[in-house]
């Protein structure tokens, strides 16, 4: 388990390393620098003021030169000045902000890891009964409502109109400027997660050594938890590390409804306005918190079936 955790570990580097080459290859290729001559009619600056800005930001350097820099500066956790929020380092803005998504993201997914596999065990093990049809629906709403159709019902009737919550959420400071987007950022997880336990369960409830353990006249229960579940329940955290990282490093839609200071908020609008900088600290911020996820699902696989052995 060691050797296999410590391999895992070692090809992060290369793989970080190639998304960053990706990523800084993508965005200064793409059309539309807020230095470029061609936007002088949006920002109208002369020759000279945009060469200073090119050297002051190293644009003005050769492209490996500006790779190398930027690796770096990466290495020390320095990622530059923002160019959309000039007065501020792209490291401030996001050790301010990814605390606030993270915290979100977490609470969403613990949500989405209980609602979602007990929904999805209540319908394999009624299937084809009520409570399946009603977890079913639950998925389908979960799937096809947008967030933001979501979050605006939810601000018209708790906030509103019941004055239960406060349609402005901010830091999430308190429990109850959580509750909302929480529920909402859930909601697309919850429903993955029940199709998940539920598709597996079913699986696995059909496999022959269960039919065994019926016919020696184990009790259901007994077959469901100690037969069924653990090993329905791979398949499933295989995908909960995605949807952690996903939710986990900030979402547009809800942070801008809600008016929350998250990153998912800031990147957005750093996009708009190739914010270079910005875009590839977040997506390497991604990358890293992806593969940490994925690690840390494969190493929970030993934990639910002893068979799996992870080596070398």
């Amino acid at each position: 388990m060691l050797q296999y955790t410590l391999n895992r570990l070692l090809w992060l580097i290369p793989t970080l390393f190639v998304m960053s080459v990706i990523v800084f290859l993508i965005s200064h290729n793409t059309p539309g620098s807020p230095l470029d001559p061609s936007n002088s009619g949006r920002n109208p600056l002369s020759d000279e003021q945009m060469a200073n800005l090119r050297a002051k930001y190293g644009l003005d350097q050769p492209l490996w030169v500006q790779y190398r820099t930027f690796l770096w500066n990466a290495l020390h956790l320095d990622f530059g000045t923002s160019f959309v929020y000039k007065t501020r380092t792209v490291t401030d803005i996001l050790a301010q902000t990814f605390p606030i998504s993270l915290k979100l993201g977490v609470l969403a997914m613990t949500v989405a890891i209980v609602v979602g596999t007990f929904l999805g065990i209540l319908a394999a093990v009624n299937q084809n009964g009520w409570l399946d049809y009603l977890s079913a629906g639950v998925a389908v709403l979960g799937t096809s409502l947008p967030n933001f159709v979501i979050a605006v019902i939810f601000i018209l009737i708790f906030s509103l109109k019941l004055g239960w919550f406060p349609p402005i959420s901010g830091n999430l400071a308190t429990p109850r400027e959580l509750v909302l987007p929480t529920i909402v950022l859930a909601l697309f997880p919850t429903a993955t997660l029940t199709r998940y336990t539920r598709a597996s369960m079913i699986d696995v409830i059909r496999s022959d050594y269960v039919r065994t353990a019926r016919a020696k006249g184990l009790a259901e229960r007994r077959i469901i938890t100690g037969h069924v579940l653990k090993n329905a329940l791979i398949p499933v955290i295989t995908v909960i590390g995605p949807l952690l990282a996903a939710v986990g490093t900030g979402s547009f839609v809800v942070e801008q409804i809600f008016a929350i200071n998250g990153m998912g908020k800031f990147f957005v609008l750093s996009m708009t306005g190739n914010d270079y900088p910005m875009i590839m600290a977040v997506i390497l911020l991604y990358g890293v918190f992806l593969a940490i996820m994925n690690l840390l699902v494969d190493l929970l696989y030993g934990l639910f079936d002893p068979r799996i052995r992870l080596g070398g």
